[in-house]
Order: C-alpha cells, then sequence, then structure tokens
C-alpha cells in the first residue's frame, strides 16, 4: 500500500441562525470555518485546516465519536 501523506479528519457541521453553515475540525484546537452551502463549508475548512497545520505542531487529537445526551 502507498502511504499518499493524506490525512483525514471529521468535520462537525452546524446550521446557525442565519442560515450559514458552521464546520469545527475537533481534531485541531481552534479549527473552524463556515460557508452558505455545505459545500462552500467544506472548500473553506480544507483551506482552514491546512492553515492549522502549518500554524500549530501540536499533536492531532484522536476523534472518538459523538454522543447524546436527553436531559
Amino acid at each position: 500500500m502507498i502511504n499518499t501523506g493524506k490525512q483525514e479528519f471529521y468535520v462537525i457541521i452546524e446550521r446557525d441562525e442565519d442560515g450559514y453553515y458552521i464546520g469545527e475540525v475537533p481534531q485541531l484546537k481552534a479549527c473552524y470555518s463556515q460557508g452558505e452551502t455545505i459545500d462552500e463549508l467544506m472548500e473553506n475548512i480544507k483551506e482552514v485546516i491546512e492553515l492549522c497545520l502549518e500554524e500549530n505542531n501540536e499533536k492531532i487529537s484522536e476523534f472518538v465519536g459523538i454522543q447524546k445526551v436527553v436531559i
């Protein structure tokens, strides 16, 4: 198997009160972006991930999952 050097990240997507899609990458600190559509958000978040990786030489956190809590 050839290592392409690509890394995989998860994006948590929410929609705000103005209809914008907000994306956050939980594996990287302060790594988030927005877009008017999901496609725009995903293009924007790719750029932000690259910036976060360049600026932060920190270890990438392991994404474990999302749980729902009902109160």
